[in-house]
C-alpha cells in the first residue's frame, strides 16, 4: 500500500509501536485520542489484531489522524502459537523497512505479547484500560500474559482510580489516568446542532445512551425502565457485540439506531432529556472508568448512572451525576433528573461540571504520561550507567 508520506520522516522521537486489541474504526475512544496526539511529535505505528483468512501473510497499512495503522494479514489454518509467530516476522519486517533503530512499545493487549517477543523496544509501556481477563470470552492465558507484561513493563497507566487500585500491587511504577474528554467536541451538542434525522420523529422526553452494547450493559434495568414508562423514549446507540442481538429488550419506545462516527454524538447528545449509564455491576463492569461520563457532562446532559466506582468517583460525589441501583431508584432519578431541566438547579450543576471539566483534556492526559514515560527513561538510563559503573 503506498504512503503518503514516510512516517519516521515526521518526528524527532523515536517511533511508538502500538498493540492494541480495538479495531482502529470501531469506536473513537481512548487508543484513539490518545495515539493521534502522540503522532503530532513521534511515527505511530498502531498494529490491530490479525485478521485470518485464505491469503498469504501480510501487513496492509493506510494513515488515520497520522497514525499509521498496520493490520496484519494471516494465513488461517495453523495454531495460535503460529499464527503469532507470522505475526511476528511482519512486525519484525516493519521495523527492518522502516529503519527504526529506536522505538517504544506501547501495549493494550498482552494476549498479543509473543508477536514482540523479538523485538527490543527503548521503552514498555502497559496502558491498562480495562481488566480485560474479565470479560466475556476472555481467553485462559490473558492473566499469565499480563504477568509477563508487568515484568517487561517500564511504566503502567490505569483507566482509572478502580482499576489503578488493583494494579499497583503488581507492579512498582503504575500511575493512574482517567480516560478524560475533547470538551470542545462535545459542548456543540449546546449550540443547536440539528437533530439527526433517525431520531428525529421521535417523542420526548429521550433518555440516551451511546456506547458498546455488551455483557457491561444492563439489559434487565433497561427493559424494566421502559415497561413503567411508555411515554419515555430510550435511544440506544452503539454496536452489539459478544451477547445476541436477538437477546436485547424490544418495545416502542426502545429505539436501537446503530453505531454512529464520534463527529456526529454531539448531535444525538444535544437532543436527549437524559444522558444514560446503565450498566451492570458484574465482574466486567467492576474496574471500567466510562469515557462517556465526561463527553455526557460536556455536552450539557443530565446524567443518570449505576453505581459504578470510578463514576461514584469522582462525579457522584461532587453531585455532578445521579448514582443510582436498582430498577426503582435508577427510575427516581431519571425522573429527578428530567424534573430539574430548565430550573436554576440545572444551570448551578452544569456550571459545576464545567468548573470540574476545564481541568480535562486529552492533552493533558497525554502530556503527563510522557512525563512519566521520561522518568522511567530515566531511571533506566540510571540503572544502566550504575551497571556499567559495577
Amino acid at each position: 500500500m503506498s504512503i503518503a508520506s514516510h512516517p519516521s520522516d515526521l518526528a524527532p522521537q523515536p517511533a511508538l509501536l502500538v498493540l492494541s486489541h480495538l479495531r482502529w474504526d470501531f469506536v473513537f475512544q481512548r487508543p484513539q485520542h490518545l495515539m493521534t496526539l502522540a503522532a503530532r511529535e513521534r511515527a505511530v505505528y498502531y498494529v490491530e489484531e490479525p485478521r485470518f483468512g485464505p491469503h498469504a501473510d501480510r501487513l496492509e497499512r493506510r494513515e488515520e489522524h497520522g497514525v499509521q495503522v498496520c493490520v496484519p494479514y494471516i494465513e488461517e489454518g495453523h495454531s495460535p502459537a503460529e499464527s503469532q509467530r507470522r505475526t511476528a516476522a511482519l512486525l519484525e519486517g516493519l521495523v527492518r523497512d522502516e529503519t527504526l533503530l529506536e522505538y517504544d512499545l506501547w501495549v493494550y493487549t498482552p494476549m498479543e505479547l509473543p508477536v514482540v517477543a523479538g523485538l527490543t523496544p527503548r521503552l514498555t509501556v502497559y496502558d491498562c484500560m480495562d481488566e480485560l481477563a474479565n470479560f466475556k470470552g476472555a481467553p485462559p492465558e490473558l492473566r499469565a500474559r499480563e504477568a509477563q507484561l508487568f515484568r517487561q513493563a517500564d511504566v503502567v497507566f490505569t483507566g482509572g482510580h478502580r482499576l489503578f487500585e488493583a494494579k499497583r500491587r503488581q507492579h512498582s511504577n503504575v500511575h493512574p489516568f482517567a480516560s478524560s474528554v475533547d470538551t470542545g467536541h462535545f459542548a456543540r451538542a449546546r449550540n443547536g446542532l440539528g437533530d439527526p434525522a433517525d431520531q428525529a420523529g421521535l417523542a420526548r422526553p429521550r433518555l440516551g445512551f451511546y456506547g458498546v452494547i455488551d455483557e457491561r450493559f444492563d439489559t434487565g434495568l433497561i427493559a424494566e425502565l421502559a415497561r413503567r414508562r411508555p411515554d419515555w423514549q430510550f435511544v440506544l446507540l452503539g454496536p452489539v457485540v459478544k451477547i445476541d442481538p436477538a437477546g436485547l429488550p424490544r418495545g416502542e419506545n426502545l429505539h436501537y439506531l446503530g453505531q454512529k462516527g464520534y463527529d456526529d454524538l454531539p448531535a444525538y447528545l444535544g437532543h436527549w432529556d437524559v444522558a444514560l449509564l446503565p450498566f451492570a455491576l458484574n465482574e466486567a463492569t467492576e474496574f471500567i472508568s466510562p469515557t462517556k461520563t465526561p463527553e455526557y457532562l460536556a455536552g450539557g446532559a443530565a446524567v443518570v448512572s449505576t453505581g459504578i466506582r470510578d463514576v461514584i468517583r469522582p462525579y457522584g460525589e461532587l453531585d455532578l451525576v445521579r448514582v443510582a441501583d436498582g430498577v426503582d431508584a435508577f427510575e427516581a432519578a431519571c425522573a429527578a433528573a428530567l424534573a430539574e431541566r430548565g430550573t436554576a438547579a440545572e444551570s448551578e450543576r452544569q456550571a459545576r461540571a464545567d468548573r470540574y471539566l476545564s481541568r480535562l483534556s486529552w492533552e493533558r492526559t497525554w502530556a503527563g504520561m510522557c512525563a512519566e514515560m521520561e522518568r522511567a527513561l530515566g531511571s533506566n538510563e540510571a540503572r544502566l550507567s550504575g551497571a556499567a559503573d559495577d
